[in-house]
Formats: structure tokens, sequence, C-alpha cells
């Protein structure tokens, strides 16, 4: 799978741990955060964490002492087991958290692999886990300002990864082609000339003010309907930066919030790394195989894990609103097994209920909840295994909230149909 594909999945689980990571909270300053950038000697790392160790010797507290060395020691056991730092570098956290009130802490530890290098060397021990470096990894790097104009009016928007917002819309005040009765054809065109001017330089000065702020704009798309927004784009509308970020003229049938549509929709040659328009695309594909009853999608996790168990998928699309988890049952006792799955917040009860029931081989009361993994982890790695690609797909677009209402948030398109 290549690095392109992976993004969306190494995105979505890196944002689900931090999510984790947000609600620890530890007593004091007994929560470790390390950030070892790449290049690093794991050597050097644990030479620092063993003399950090010393220091919190000096801690007064038993209990918080106790707490921050154990906390260092499972880093440093972590460490131990990389022979170098990856290429992107290396997060680790660890941190005795109260699991039910004062004196049920337990020291939890999570490693993770960012999706893009580090540049950020970090050793802090505090109440909170440090992700906020981590964080920075989810904002989108590109964003592209779209502005739709006519004579009639205009609309600004922003494409930031899956994210499509009109931030602006602005009525010309322009009146019509035709003159009004009594006027002569010239004073018409020139009134009609000093409005459209007003106007423009009116959508100029609000261009400038949406998009100069944006401090990762890759690009500026003008479309709209005529000749209008040649005239536009030619005058001296907009600032200097903004005219050179230009990157293309497009034609469309409407203006306002349809107009900015057709650009996001005509323009995949452009956006074609903007994740609203790669997710867009990933799911029209679907939508097609399904509509044209073609044999070449599927959807349900039943029918796509069987899918994937045989190696036809192509591309696995799962909803990242996906809240379901599997849960395997065993029986102490002899070889039963079982797999359910269910909502994340059901879990709790199903295993409580476990306790008293028999097991349907052996009829002892040894039922066991042995293993839970959450959905989307369960069928990626199938896929992974199978070689197929997997995308993740937000809940923000028209197509990422069919997926999951319609779909039940689990579909695939297939390398070749299926014999029934």
């Amino acid at each position: 799978m290549s690095n392109a594909k992976r993004t969306s999945l190494q995105r979505f689980r890196l944002k689900r741990a931090l999510d984790t990571l947000a609600h620890k909270e530890g007593r004091g300053t007994e929560l470790v955060s390390l950030y070892v950038p790449p290049g690093r000697q794991v050597s050097d790392v644990v030479t620092t964490l063993k003399q950090e160790r010393g220091t919190a010797s000096n801690i007064k507290s038993d209990t918080t002492r106790k707490n921050v060395q154990d906390a260092i020691t499972k880093v440093m056991q972590r460490l131990k087991l990389f022979r170098g730092i990856p290429a992107n570098g290396l997060v680790i956290f660890s941190g005795a958290i109260p699991q039910n009130g004062p004196g049920s802490e337990r020291v939890e530890t999570y490693v993770i692999d960012p999706p893009e290098p580090i540049h950020i060397w970090l050793y802090r021990c505090d109440n909170r886990f440090h992700t906020e470096h981590l964080r920075d990894l989810l904002k989108e790097k590109e964003t592209y300002g779209i502005l739709v104009i006519d004579a009639t009016g205009s609309a600004l928007a922003t494409l930031e990864g899956n994210r499509l917002q009109v931030v602006k819309e602005v009525t010309s005040g322009v009146a019509g082609k035709h003159r009004a009765g009594g006027q002569s054809a010239r004073r018409f065109e020139r009134l009609r000339e000093a409005q459209l001017l007003s106007y423009f330089k009116r959508v100029g000065q609000h261009a400038n003010k949406a998009f100069l702020s944006l401090p990762n704009l890759k690009g500026l798309i003008i479309g709209g309907p005529g000749f209008t927004k040649n005239e536009f784009e030619k005058g001296d509308f907009l600032n200097y930066q903004l005219k050179d970020k230009i990157i293309d003229t497009i034609d469309t049938a409407y203006v306002g919030e349809q107009g900015v549509q057709e650009i996001v929709d005509e323009a995949p040659d452009i956006l074609q790394k903007v994740r609203y328009v790669e997710e867009k695309r990933i799911m029209q594909q679907f939508l097609y195989e399904i509509g044209h009853d073609t044999g070449l999608a599927t959807y349900g996790e039943e029918e796509v894990k069987r899918s994937l168990n045989i190696g036809a998928v192509k591309t696995l699309i799962l909803s990242e609103d996906l809240d379901l988890v599997r849960a395997t049952v065993k029986c102490t006792n002899c070889n039963y097994q079982k797999q359910e799955t269910m909502q994340s917040q059901a879990l709790l009860a199903y295993e409580q209920s476990l306790t008293g029931q028999s097991c349907p081989e052996c009829k002892t009361q040894t039922l066991n909840l042995t293993e839970t993994k959450e959905i989307i982890d369960d069928l990626a790695e199938l896929a992974e295994q199978a070689g197929a690609e997997v995308e993740v797909i937000s809940g923000q677009t028209e197509e990422g909230q069919m997926l999951k209402k319609s779909f039940g948030g689990i579909a695939a398109v297939l390398r070749f149909k299926l014999s029934n």
C-alpha cells in the first residue's frame, strides 16, 4: 500500500489515539511525555532517561516518586525494543492513571509512530500527556481559496482537507445589461462600468481579507459564468500575493454556493491532493459500481469481511464514525470460541452478562472475554494482509454521511465479481 493510501488510516489512528490520551489525567506530575526526533541514538535517549530517573529520587512524596520512576522505567523498556529511532521519530507516553479514584493508579504506556517526521526533542513530567505537538500533524497542510464571480454576485470559499466552507457571499448591485427608459446607451454603459468597478473592488477587499490570513494557502481558483471572472482576474483588485497564487480559471454555470461546488467537482487535477475531493472520488466510484450493479462493490461487515478473506477487495472504505468493536469470547475449559460485534458502549454490559453463562459445548460456566478490537482496526488489518487499499472517510461530506447511514459505514470496491 502506497504512502498516500496509508495516510487516511494513519491520520485516523493518530486522531483516535490523541482523543484517548486527552482524557488521561494523573496525580501531580506523574505522567511522562517523550518525543524523540529521527537521527537520535536509542542508547543516548536511554542514558538521558536514567539520569531523569535518578533526579526523580529527590521527589518527596513516596507515591509520586514511585509512580514517576515506574513510568520512566516503562519508557526505557519500550525504547529498548527499537534497534533505532524510526524514520519519522518516536513518541512515548507513560504514567500512573487512576482507574477508580485515589490509590487505584495503574501505569499505562502508549507508543506512537508519527505519520510524518517530528522535529522536537521533549521530555516532560506533568499531570497530563503533552499531545499538542502531535496534534499539529493533524492540521491540514494545504488550503485552496475558491472565488466564483459574475456581474450579479460572488462567493468566496476555502477548501481545507475535507472541509469546504463558504466564507462570504457578495451581491453586486450592478444594473442589468438593458438600460432603463430615458437613459442614453452611452450614459447607461458608463454608470454600469462604474458600478462594476466598485463591485470588483469590494470583492477584491473581501478576498484579500479572507485568503491572505490563511497560513497554508496553496492556491486560488477563480470561476464563474461568462467573461466577468476574466475581467476581474486581469484587473488589480487582488493583492499581488493572491494574484501570484491563481492556479486556474474555470467556467461554471452558476455563482454562489452552487458555483463553488462546481469548481470542486470539475477541478480534480488541481485539487487531487485535497482530502475532500479524494473522498468524493472514492465514494462516487463505489456508488457507481452499486448503482450499475456491476458486481464490483459490496457493503456490510459480513460481506466485506468475506471478500477480504478471499482477496477480492481492491479498496476497503470505512467511516471514521464507526463505533463498533469485535469481542472474542473463549471457554477456558474447552476449545469453544465465538466473536460478537457491538457498539463500544455495550461492551461492559456484554462482559458482565458472561458471568454465569454456560459454554454451549462443555456446559461449564467458564466463558471469558479474551480480546476486544475496534472493527476499523480488525478490517484494516485484513485489508493490509490482502494487499487492499484502506480509505477512512470522514462524516463531514454528503458522501461520508451516506456511507454511514445507508451502508453501515463499511463498504468495498472489488477486484473481481464474487460467485454466489
